[in-house]
This record gives C-alpha cells, structure tokens and sequence, in this order.
C-alpha cells in the first residue's frame, strides 16, 4: 500500500488547503517535520511528484490533483459509512459532483436540488451546468443528466423522462413577424441558434402523419449555452426550437407560444449517467431516485 492511512489521505487534502506543511500539519495534529516526511514517503512510493514547492507555497501537480480528488471521495465514503452506521440509513453525507445541461438547470433543477439539499442537510452539490458534454471519470462526476442516446458503453444511465423538441416564440416576435405555418416557413423566420456538443443545431426535424421534414434554419445569432437561446426567444428575438421540459413553465405562463403544434418535434431521452466502474455513494444514488420522483410527477 502506498497510501497507508486516512492521515495520509488528510494530509494530502490539508496540504492542499492550506498551501504550506507546516498549516497542515497544524491542521492534522502532527509536526511539519512529520508531516514533511510523510508527503515524501507518499511521493516515493508513488513515484510522481504531488505538489510543486516555492518559497511561498505548495501547489498541487497534475498528478497530486488527480490524487486529491480520489483522497476527497475516499474520505466523504467513510463519513457516509459512519453517519448510516450511527444514524440511520436516512443520514446522508459528502458532496455530489452534477454536471447537466444549462438550460434544463436554470428552468427546472434548481428548485428541486434546493428541495433535496433541504431535506440532506449534510449534502454538499456542486452543479456543472453546461451544454459541454464531460467526460465523467477524467473530470470526477458523480453524476450527468444527458440527453439522446449514449454512445460510451462504459456508463450506467437510468432513464429520468422523455421529453421532444417544440417550436415556440414569445407574443411579440409573433406580433411583428406573424405565425410559420409550416416547417420551410421557417426560412422566412429568425431562428435562435444554439450548439449541441460542439456543432450548430441548425437542422430542425418535424413529423406529421408520419411523413418526416428537416429545415436548415439561420438567423441573427447563435450561442454555445442554450439557456441563452431560451432567454433571447422570451425576449422577442425569434423562434427557438427546444426541449419541452426547458420552456414548458413559459408555455403556461404565456410568456412563449407553441408553433406548428400539428407538427411533431425530435423526441429523445433524458438519462442520469454514472461511471460504472466506481461504488455509487448513497448520496448519489438518493439524488437520482429524488430527481426521477420530481420528473415522474412533473
């Protein structure tokens, strides 16, 4: 073993903290000089380099980084375990990595995470809202919500909903630019543009009566966060084509109007995505049963 025990796993995250040996061997109870001994032990067993020294402070490595992040889990693993051991199943502990789309975030997450934190006091959330799609196990999520099909086989996905694409556009724009009424219409529209992954979606696909049209929209601006496409269409700037779980409480509120309701939008799966080869904490598991209960009921 090269790591031989929770202190060394506290040294290391305390190091880090702190920005010197001799703060985290304060921190953790020991002398710098043990604690300096230690860290080189950890080091030479390792065989890398965890923290680069200057005369003013330590600072993790690549590698001390990568180190850091599995310390961290190891330890909230423990605190779980000693909570539930103590007091009951329902105590949960640590903190939850959450990386989903940025508009779903803004519009629909996050009064149910404020509800989940709520009721988990000794949760901690970090939320990645973003349309950048992470690469789960390189950046340390516990948890992504995704939509569409998954390619990496390497993934346990739970299905949360199934939501389609709808056409839509605050009274306004309809006001001055009249009502599309049919998908090639659209060329005629100022259409809001946002990025999936790392491309355009410029591509709008429609269903009726089985039969299938696609429509290559352009317009006066584009954005590589959705949630800015969403809050340029209730401003009045053009059509947006979007998720209905995204704009559905702006559809009832009134502040944007469906379009082209005959007509059926791209349906595609939304899914809570996991590492495989890693022990899902309880916390993660709780957050993603809370979160397909709200999806259920919504």
């Amino acid at each position: 073993m090269k790591i031989e025990s929770t202190a060394d796993l506290n040294l290391l995250l305390q190091t880090a903290q702190q920005g010197s040996l001799s703060a985290a061997a304060r921190a953790v109870g020991c002398t710098p000089a043990a604690a300096s001994a230690a860290l080189k032990r950890m080091e030479r067993q390792l065989g890398v380099r965890l923290f680069e020294r200057s005369t003013r402070a330590l600072r993790p490595t690549e590698e001390g980084e990568r180190l850091l992040d599995y310390a961290r889990r190891a330890l909230e693993l423990l605190q779980e375990g000693e909570a539930q051991a103590t007091a009951g199943s329902d105590a949960l502990i640590g903190s939850v990595r959450l990386s989903a789309p940025s508009d779903l975030s803004r519009s629909v997450l996050l009064p149910w995470l404020d509800a989940f934190l709520q009721a988990h006091p000794g949760v901690q959330l970090t939320l990645h809202a973003s349309d950048r799609v992470q690469d789960i196990v390189r950046d340390a999520v516990d948890l992504a919500l995704r939509y569409g099909v998954l390619a990496d086989s390497q993934l346990v996905a739970r299905p949360l909903a199934i939501t389609e694409r709808v056409l839509c556009a605050a009274p306004a724009y309809i006001e001055r630019h009249g009502t599309p009424r049919s998908p090639h219409d659209l060329l005629n529209h100022n259409c809001l543009i946002f990025h999936i992954g790392y491309q355009r979606y410029t591509t709008w696909q429609f269903v009726r009566d089985g039969q299938a049209t696609a429509v290559r929209v352009s317009g006066d601006r584009s954005a590589d966060d959705a949630a800015i496409a969403h809050q340029w269409a209730v401003a009045g700037a053009g059509v947006l084509y979007k998720a209905r779980l995204d704009v559905e409480g702006d559809l009832r509120a009134g502040r944007l109007l469906r379009l082209l309701p005959e007509w059926e939008g791209e349906r595609y799966e939304l899914h809570a995505v996991m590492p495989s080869g890693r022990f899902v904490p309880q916390r993660v598991r709780a957050l993603v049963d809370f979160l397909a209960m709200q999806f259920a009921r919504n």
